[in-house]
């Protein structure tokens, strides 16, 4: 299972009932944050999460409404008692940023190791979560996330007694280990499981104009969160100027994708009603007007029968 909370929809400046931008997702006892804006704290105290089992932090880009939360994050990290590593992801020049933000938290309990993304398309695994990371069409260097859960097939006993594996061994390669028995011989999971079957799979990209590679990225996934940052048609050309989203060009890009399920996030200051829009944008795609705090649980399909 994949749970996750979308902890705030805001843009460039948060409003008193909307914090700047960050998504959290949780999984087998791993947590990940996506950007981590002003107000990030107080939104995953009002959902009761906590910040102790974060394990990464991706950041989109560094413009102050997606990181300007970060040094206070990784206090209140080292406040809860970490002492694990964690692991920051980010576009080229995360390390300079994220050490400049950090002077005043210095000190802190547990190492970061830095990852800076420098290809267009790069695919890191941190724990049960497979990250893509894609890049966008921002002002200056941004990336979008596609976070997957792998779903391991079922374990096919026939196929194992076909081999001849010993039955002690079964319960350990069904759960991943490869072993070497007395005798030499080597057993690998995939000798006892079948195909993989369908995992989980979130979409996060704020901050760009539309591109392809999001539709890519996006297609068939459980969940595409996307920046809406306009509504007004009239706003073309200042989100062309800026690098940002129409919600109706969103939504287009969701028509194409086709996800189960697609959310607006990352609003204009301006747009203090973004659902107004709703009937313009449901002619393209039955996009939600996400708001701060919407939390969802993501389940594997039923099995077939």
């Amino acid at each position: 299972m994949l749970d996750l909370c979308l902890l705030g929809t805001g843009g460039m400046m948060p409003l008193p009932n909307r914090w700047l931008t960050s998504l959290m997702l949780r999984c087998s006892g791993s947590n990940m944050l996506i950007d981590c804006g002003e107000g990030t704290q107080i939104a995953m105290k009002e959902k009761s999460w906590s910040p102790k089992p974060i394990d990464v932090i991706c950041f989109t880009h560094y413009h102050a409404d997606h990181i300007s939360g970060l040094p206070g994050m990784l206090l209140s990290i080292a406040n809860a008692d970490r002492t694990n590593p964690i692991h920051i992801i980010g576009p080229k020049g995360l390390r300079r940023v994220a050490d400049s933000l950090r002077v005043v938290a210095p000190e802190l309990p547990f190492e970061i190791i830095y990852h800076e993304l420098e290809e267009s398309v790069q695919q890191l695994e941190f724990g049960p979560f497979v990250i893509d990371a894609f890049k966008v069409n921002h002002k200056v260097t941004c990336y979008g996330y596609r976070v997957s859960i792998r779903r391991l097939g079922k374990f096919d006993a026939a196929k194992a007694q076909a081999q001849n594996i010993p039955l002690r061994f079964w319960n350990r390669l069904q759960h991943g280990e490869t072993i070497t028995a007395d005798d030499g011989i080597i057993y690998t999971p995939d000798m006892v499981m079948g195909e993989a079957r369908r995992g989980l799979s979130v979409t996060y990209c704020t901050d760009t104009r539309p591109t392809q590679t999001i539709t890519e990225m996006a297609r068939d996934v459980d969940l595409f969160i996307c920046e809406g940052m306009y509504g007004e048609r009239e706003k073309l050309e200042n989100a062309k100027k800026n690098k940002h989203m129409m919600m109706y060009e969103a939504a287009t890009i969701g028509a194409e994708a086709k996800p189960k399920e697609m959310w607006f996030t990352h609003y204009s200051p301006s747009e203090m009603r973004p659902d107004i829009y709703k009937d313009d944008i449901w002619q393209i795609y039955p996009v939600k007007f996400a708001r701060d705090g919407w939390t969802k649980d993501l389940t594997f399909d039923e099995e077939e029968k």
